[in-house]
């Protein structure tokens, strides 16, 4: 029996781990696939992801949720490396790279202007109502992106960091705009959804269950979500009470700049 279309390699893992158990289909539809993930060592994602698959191949498994992935494990760095020069991609690359030292919600990213966004040596920083924030390692997206929308009049001269790439169904709707709130959860929905598809096919063999889990997270991964994340592993809310901590980033590097 073969496995759904685009999912053989996951049915290939089910089938090998049920045939060492002695397990054919109608067992694995009766008990589910905690046997099979206690002899493997399946993670919670893993399971989730293969009663999917066995869904999709036609086994009627009840529905697994995807657990909610532990913030400090999830390796959110993926979703900021530039893989080529669309301008879609480009965008949501520098967005998620700005996002890991500065995590603030889709509104403020929404109005986030060009000036506000400062590129040294070392870092980006930002200076906002709220005060200065240093944002390490996102230069490369930063510079990538700024160099693509320079080739296109209407974005290059857009004030906003995350334009439109395209007129929308509004009437005030144009290339180079200022995008919905909306608009943005839907842009970085489809870039998490894509970085899974490009982790998925670029996994060297050794490591294809650890990409598949990170893979699936990314698949159900909102922009609210990464932002948490963000804050998990140590990013400085973006709020008053974190300008100080920023500030002291800021002028550290400063120093180190002029010492």
């Amino acid at each position: 029996m073969d496995g759904p279309p685009g999912y053989e390699a996951q049915w290939r893992r089910i089938a090998e781990a049920a045939l060492e158990l002695g397990m054919g289909p109608d067992e694995v539809a009766q008990t589910g696939l905690d046997p099979l993930a206690a002899a493997r060592g399946w993670k919670p994602a893993t399971v989730a992801l293969y009663s999917k698959v066995l869904r999709y191949g036609g086994l009627a498994l009840p529905r697994v949720p995807t657990p909610e992935p532990d913030p400090p494990e999830l390796d959110l760095r993926p979703l900021t490396q530039v893989r080529g020069e669309d301008p879609e991609h480009l965008r949501a690359v520098a967005w998620c790279a700005l996002a890991l030292g500065w995590p603030a919600p889709v509104a403020r990213f929404r109005s986030l202007r060009r000036d506000q966004v400062h590129a040294t040596t070392r870092r980006l920083l930002l200076l906002t109502d709220d005060g200065e924030w240093s944002v390490p390692g996102a230069l490369t997206a930063w510079h990538a992106w700024e160099a693509v929308r320079g080739r296109f009049p209407a974005l290059a001269a857009s004030p906003w960091v995350l334009p439109a790439l395209r007129r929308g169904p509004g009437l005030d709707s144009a290339v180079g705009g200022r995008l919905s709130n909306q608009a943005l959860q839907v842009t970085f929905t489809k870039h998490a959804r894509r970085t899974a598809q490009h982790l998925r096919a670029t996994a060297p063999p050794s490591r294809v269950e650890a990409v598949e889990e990170l893979a699936t997270a990314y698949r159900d991964l909102s922009y609210d979500s990464y932002r948490r994340l963000a804050l998990a592993a140590g990013a400085p809310p973006v709020a008053p009470r974190g300008v100080v901590r920023a500030s002291r980033a800021v002028h550290r590097s400063s120093r180190r700049a002029t010492g």
